[in-house]
């Protein structure tokens, strides 16, 4: 059943924000943590990176490198497995969160404009429409469509890259933040219960 609860575990550190999955392996950032950490399925740390900032929002991972999306500032960062910084450049808004990458482009999403957004990998925004809830955070690709958490309405979308709804499901608590897809479910980390859950689609 769509939003069914399959497992979860605590996070590392309070109030998790981003959350990827690189094919094996969860990546999760913690507000104000010192470390972005990576963590097999049940949650055991597998390694610690350090982040170039503590206001670390999103993560996404392109196949090969991480990407960071940085709250205060409004930076994006490129770095490999190890936390090396490749690139970084300025968000083209304000208060970017939650990242995801679709083979080709980053998709992230703002409070502040209420838009979900389509970046290449420079920065340059394709296109953006808006959020089909009351405060956007997270967002995810499967291959095909994007998932998108709401912590504003306590839902999660799943909207086409144009951004039509499709469908959507409660979430498991009432502050969720960052989404990823492993494949066949959903991950989603939960500010309110500092745990990490997976999700059946």
């Amino acid at each position: 059943m769509s939003g069914e609860i399959l497992k979860s575990f605590a996070t590392p550190y309070p109030n998790p924000r981003g959350l990827a999955f690189d094919g094996k392996y969860l990546w999760l950032s913690n507000w104000q943590d010192l470390f972005i950490h990576q963590m097999d399925l049940n949650g055991v740390v597998i390694k610690n990176i350090v982040p170039p900032n503590l206001d670390v929002t999103g993560l996404a991972f392109d196949g090969k490198h991480l990407w960071f999306s940085e709250l205060n500032d409004s930076l994006f960062y490129q770095a490999d497995v190890n936390g090396n910084i490749i690139k970084s450049f300025a968000a083209p808004m304000a208060s970017p969160r939650e990242l995801d990458f679709d083979g080709k482009y980053l998709w992230t999403c703002s409070p502040t404009t209420d838009l979900i957004y389509q970046l290449d990998v420079n920065g340059n925004i394709i296109k953006s429409f808006a959020s089909p809830g009351l405060s956007p955070y997270g967002i995810a690709f499967d291959g095909k469509h994007l998932w998108h958490s709401d912590y504003g309405s306590d839902l999660i979308y799943q909207l086409d890259i144009n951004g039509v709804v499709l469908r959507s499901f409660s979430t498991p608590s009432t502050y969720c933040r960052g989404l990823a897809f492993d494949g066949k479910h959903l991950w989603l980390s939960d500010a309110d219960t500092d745990l990490v859950y997976q999700i059946a689609i």
